[in-house]
């Protein structure tokens, strides 16, 4: 009787924890019906403080969503046209009509991002970017994909040495270090990382084959090295 009632309880267990796994099917649905080939990346919203962080972050996010499979329109030839057409902002597209970009572009897609936080630690050794990610059809007005993340890259050095002296020297290196590392390259990073469970586009090697596997959390925090 107690036998029965443990397995019971496992197979229980076993069961609730499997419930929690979302497919990015069942995430995702829109992402499978619609098919989206070619994306246009909007200029980033930016609500922090360091005004340059929407520049910067506007020329990481073409190579990652070309890599998950998708046609990206260049960064340079969009920019030109966002601002020859007064669509720098990308605030008043993001809850409006997409049609434009879709006629003009040819675009199934417009990926927005908001950048909320962008921090750096010299003493700690780390660049931390708060993103989110929200990609909307062009035909539908549908939200296809949306996550957030808050990413730090760790850019911490550890020399051989010990004692005091060594962890003199391995603060210095850091600092040094967090304060060389290209902001462009944390952006990808941070990009590269949250953007790892969107279904593949066609010329991605998981195209239409990826349904089944998980889904992540809509929010993720982590540090990436």
């Amino acid at each position: 009787m107690k036998k029965n009632i443990i397995l019971g309880l496992v197979a229980l267990l076993m069961s609730s924890c499997a419930e929690q796994v979302t497919t990015r099917l069942a995430q995702y649905p829109k992402m499978y019906e619609e098919k989206p080939l070619a994306i246009a990346v909007m200029p980033p919203i930016n609500q922090t403080n360091f005004v340059e962080a929407k520049d910067y972050f506007y020329t990481t996010l073409y190579a990652p969503l070309c890599e998950k499979g998708y046609y990206v329109f260049s960064p340079m030839m969009t920019m030109e046209m966002f601002q020859s057409e007064s669509a720098y902002d990308a605030e008043q597209f993001i809850d409006a009509d997409l049609s434009q970009f879709r006629n003009v572009l040819g675009a199934d897609a417009a990926m927005f991002t908001i950048i909320k936080s962008w921090k750096r630690n010299k003493i700690g050794g780390t660049l931390t970017a708060g993103v989110e990610y929200i990609l909307r059809s062009t035909k539908t007005g549908e939200t296809l994909y949306k996550r957030e993340g808050l990413i730090s890259v760790d850019t911490s050095i550890h020399s051989s040495g010990g004692g005091l002296f060594g962890a003199l020297i391995d603060l210095a290196a850091t600092a040094v270090a967090t304060a060389a590392t290209d902001k462009v390259v944390a952006g990808r990073r941070c990009t590269v990382y949250v953007l790892s469970d969107m279904p593949e586009g066609r010329y991605g090697t998981l195209y239409d084959k990826d349904q089944n596997m998980p889904a992540g959390q809509s929010y993720v925090k982590a540090t990436v090295k």
